[in-house]
């Protein structure tokens, strides 16, 4: 047990900064936690022994402060710093600050943090390393012959990629020449930022994100806790993921596992972290990137390997070793249970949790940072929590977390609950009644979420969720099922909303009892019925989430045609996109490239003919939004 660290900071906020407090606390190490205003009451803050307000009311204001942390961490008398994952986690000025503030970093050496952090440079560590990254071009892309050389040696499509990006940020795939060359002429313009700033890789399709947990201390010590398939992804983000990752063809594991101890070994790395793979169906094995941090889903591979991965953290970071003897044991599901609303393709939400039962029993284990009452904040991370299913081995933890998904119970907001009961029980995931195991990054896109023009770019459609949304969800909401008795016997009944609407008074009454309908296993989606105005064709386009605008594609005075791309936002390492909802000219852009909107901002407005606009030129009333605001960026 660290014998130095007498008090620790937790960076971070939710279910894992909840989780670093609890391991900290079985440590017998006392806990700072941080917070803003709409975490006053979260449950890590509570069970911290004690806390400190970080006012503002955005991210960089609070969690990504690095002077204000520096100084609680100061203030606090904590000689620690756990950076959790996220925010702060990976940022390399931060924990230099750490460290010259005279405390100890939980995680790697800042220059570790450098080398792995930008992805050109990750990918030239790779093969120093003699690990093979996925094929591209290991510099920026500025000069459109190589650009043009490598597609055609290598064939379409490509992915250009932010070298600071991740998770699916600043991800555009080109099919042929014309969309390579209007990428490379148009980006000054469209895209916002440097073509220094992209690199390129050819785009694996039908490839699987297979990852290794590792850990590596200051003794030379090197150890694999266990693998994980996370290729369950909307957006290029993680939703299902699994430990350890079943069938591999053969020789995979071995490759693994050294390719990830070169890697460590060459930045010298010292802590826990997380080395990507993609495995083609040929069963070549490619490096994506190094996570040099805990991951979301490192509860998994805890599950089979039998240890509590934040305590290695803490002995490493106090010099320690690393438990090298962890034998493997069954098979572990995570299910991250976000605010995300399945019938608008998975957008983010928010709400207030009416009520929460999570599911219980044998090989149940849930990490969650809300309790029932508590509101879900659009302007943070919608995940509330994580559904953790373990058994003796892959089929029986199938078969649990269905039985865990009957139990669970959430109302109030959306979950993508439904969604796993389809993923559960579909036998190209479950690999059951003599169906192979046929699972990619794409296979959830393709299959449930209907979105593969969008999703191949990295994003998903957010402005479409007030109009083609709110349709679909009026159509799953056509009927209402209600729980009755009929001779002492038990039954389901289905009625349509019609019927119901009349025995309950009229609409205003449907909508009401609709309000207050369990959202689980009714497509989850957002109840709060919209004012559609001109039939979504008010002519404002706004935007459905707290985000930072990476990417304009049009200029005032274009043309545009329902469904072009208008605007790519980014929001807790996702890209979503703001698609034209109608036919029209764009007559006013009010943000710009890096700009901070809030949900609801006007991002710009098109004429559609003779819709309503406010006389100054700004918007009236948004036709694809709930909420509604006026002006620019603030």
């Amino acid at each position: 047990m660290p014998k130095n660290v007498n008090k620790l900071l937790v960076a971070n906020r939710g279910e894992i900064a909840l989780r670093v407090v609890r391991t900290a606390r079985e440590m017998g190490i006392p806990t700072v936690a941080v917070y803003a205003e709409q975490d006053r009451h979260a449950q890590y803050v509570q069970m911290a022994d004690d806390a400190y307000l970080l006012s503002g009311d955005t991210y960089k204001d609070t969690y990504l402060n690095e002077d204000l942390l520096i100084d609680i961490l100061q203030r606090s008398g904590a000689d620690a710093v756990h950076p959790g994952y996220g925010f702060l986690s990976e940022v390399a000025s931060f924990a230099q600050k750490v460290l010259d503030a005279g405390a100890t970093w939980v995680g790697p050496n800042p220059k570790a943090l450098v080398d792995l952090g930008d992805k050109i440079t990750a990918r030239r560590v790779a093969t120093f390393a003699k690990v093979p990254p996925v094929p591209g071009i290991s510099q920026s892309i500025s000069d459109m012959r190589l650009l043009l050389d490598f597609a055609h040696t290598h064939g379409y499509p490509l992915m250009l990629k932010r070298t600071d990006g991740g998770g699916g940020r600043g991800i555009t795939l080109v099919h042929n020449d014309d969309e390579l060359r209007g990428f490379y002429m148009n980006h000054d313009a469209l895209q916002g930022g440097d073509l220094d700033e992209y690199f390129v890789e050819r785009f694996i399709d039908k490839g699987r994100h297979v990852e290794t947990q590792c850990g590596r201390d200051s003794h030379g010590n090197f150890t694999v806790y266990s693998t994980r398939d996370c290729s369950v992804q909307r957006r290029n983000q993680k939703l299902v993921e699994e430990a350890p990752a079943s069938f591999l063809p053969d020789g995979v594991l071995e490759q693994l596992e050294t390719y990830s101890r070169r890697l460590f070994d060459a930045v010298d790395y010292v802590g826990l972290g997380t080395c990507e793979f993609m495995v083609t169906e040929q069963g070549k094995v490619y490096f994506l990137e190094v996570n040099p941090r805990l991951q979301v889903e490192h509860t998994v591979s805890e599950e089979v390997c039998g240890l509590d991965l934040v305590r290695e953290q803490l002995t490493i970071a106090n010099g320690g070793e690393l438990t090298v003897d962890h034998p493997l044991r069954g098979h572990s599901f995570e299910l991250r249970l976000t605010c995300e609303d399945p019938a608008k393709n998975l957008a983010p939400s928010s709400g207030t949790l009416t009520k929460l039962a999570w599911p219980s029993g044998p090989g149940i284990r849930v990490d969650s940072g809300v309790v029932e009452g508590d509101t879900v904040s659009p302007k943070f991370d919608s995940m509330m929590g994580k559904l953790v299913v373990t058994a003796s081995d892959r089929a029986t933890a199938v078969a649990r977390v269905r039985r865990a998904l009957e139990e669970l119970k959430v109302e109030g907001v959306p979950t993508p609950a439904s969604l796993f009961e389809q993923i559960f029980n579909d036998d190209e995931f479950t690999a059951e009644h003599g169906v192979a195991y046929d699972v990619s990054t794409k296979w959830l896109e393709r299959k449930y979420l209907n979105k593969e023009a969008s999703s191949t770019k990295g994003g998903q459609p957010a402005s479409m969720a007030g109009a083609s949304g709110a349709k679909e969800a009026e159509q799953k909401e056509s009927s209402e099922t209600f729980v009755i008795e009929v001779n002492n016997h038990r039954v389901s009944l289905t009625v349509p909303n019609d019927i119901v609407a009349n025995l309950t008074g009229g609409a205003k009454a449907r909508d009401a009892k609709r309000a207050i309908q369990p959202l689980r296993g009714q497509g989850l989606h957002h109840v709060e019925k919209k004012q559609q105005g001109n039939d979504g064709q008010s002519g404002v386009i706004a935007s459905p989430m707290q985000a930072v605008v990476t990417r304009i594609n049009v200029v005032e005075g274009q043309d545009v045609a329902k469904g072009d791309l208008l605007v790519v936002l980014e929001s807790m390492k996702m890209e979503n996109y703001v698609y034209a909802p109608v036919k029209g000219t764009v007559t006013k852009i009010f943000v710009g490239p890096a700009a901070g909107i809030e949900a609801g901002e006007t991002l710009m407005t098109i004429d559609v003919n003779g819709a309503s606009k406010a006389a100054d030129g700004k918007p009236a009333t948004d036709g694809n939004t709930e909420t509604k605001t006026e002006g620019g960026a603030k």
